[in-house]
């Protein structure tokens, strides 16, 4: 049974987010079901940074249904990103990884302090208390977490894990012997 508080909360939302569902009801109007599965037809997974001049398929010349792709800020191999690919390799087909930052990243051209002061003098909140895990040093942080993928226990022998990093203004990427 909907509320007026519900009712109200809902048209607020779709108001929010009109732009999304117009977008979508225009997607949906002329989407064919493609029968793809949830596995990775390429078998790979990419881990990316969730910056929006990253079009994931398209830089790695793959389709929809190809690869496995894992977003967050500055491509770091956290816990979830560990926990999903242990979920991929044994479930949907992973047998390559590839961990690509990208150039011009904002988590490797600010230190951790300077993150947590900027949003509190601009926000008046205090994020001290999580890790946004900056870098000074992209290139020795994708080595590090090229190995943690690579000596994961709980990752099957025989994925083949390369690291990256993709150049936001020529579209290149490079694959580094990491």
């Amino acid at each position: 049974m909907s509320t007026p508080e519900s009712a109200s909360s809902q048209a607020f939302l779709r108001e929010s987010f009109a732009d999304v569902l117009a977008g979508n009801e225009a997607y949906a109007t002329d989407f064919e079901d493609s029968d793809l599965t949830g596995t990775a037809a390429r078998g790979l997974a990419l881990v990316t940074c969730m910056d929006s001049r990253i079009a994931p398929l398209e830089i790695l010349g793959m389709q929809p249904g190809d690869v496995k792709i894992l977003r967050n800020a500055g491509a770091r191999v956290t816990e979830d990103v560990i926990r999903t690919l242990v979920l991929a390799t044994y479930l949907f087909d992973v047998r390559r990884v590839l961990v690509l930052p990208h150039t011009e990243c904002a988590m490797a051209s600010s230190e951790e302090a300077q993150l947590h002061d900027g949003i509190e003098e601009q926000y008046g909140v205090d994020t001290r208390s999580m890790e946004f895990r900056t870098v000074t040093d992209q290139r020795a942080a994708l080595a590090t977490d090229v190995q943690r993928i690579r000596s994961h226990p709980l990752l099957p022998g025989g994925v083949v894990v390369a690291g990256g990093i993709y150049d936001v203004h020529t579209g290149r990427l490079e694959i580094l012997d990491v």
